[in-house]
């Protein structure tokens, strides 16, 4: 199993708010933009409104395998940056992968059509 590549400057996280794309869903918002390298790359912001860091490391893990699972459907060269909201916390886990689909298709990063 291939490990994610991360995003971690404050600058990339910055430019792809500012110049990328964006879906929102109830569970998550989801950023990105091209990159020029092969392969994407995965950022994810959980905001300090949403608990302690307990919460807010649960909401990591559990949007970071969301993205793990559906990596392989997924367009490559992209930068993606997901937000988690409050409904990402505590939420179906079948609903976050809903969601995050949704957003994805919305932005045409799948490869093929949602099943």
């Amino acid at each position: 199993m291939k490990k994610t590549v991360s995003i971690k400057e404050n600058r990339t996280f910055r430019r792809i708010y500012g110049k990328g794309r964006s879906a929102v869903t109830p569970f998550l918002v989801l950023y990105c933009r091209r990159n020029r390298l092969g392969h994407n790359r995965l950022g994810v912001t959980v905001s300090t409104k949403l608990g302690c860091a307990v919460v807010r490391n649960r909401a990591r893990r559990r949007l970071r395998e969301v993205y793990r699972l559906a990596q392989p459907e997924l367009r490559q060269g992209y930068d993606i940056v997901l937000v988690a909201r409050s409904r990402a916390v505590d939420g179906p886990y079948e609903r976050l992968t809903g969601a995050f689909y949704r957003a994805c298709q919305e932005l045409d990063l799948l490869e093929r059509p949602a099943k």
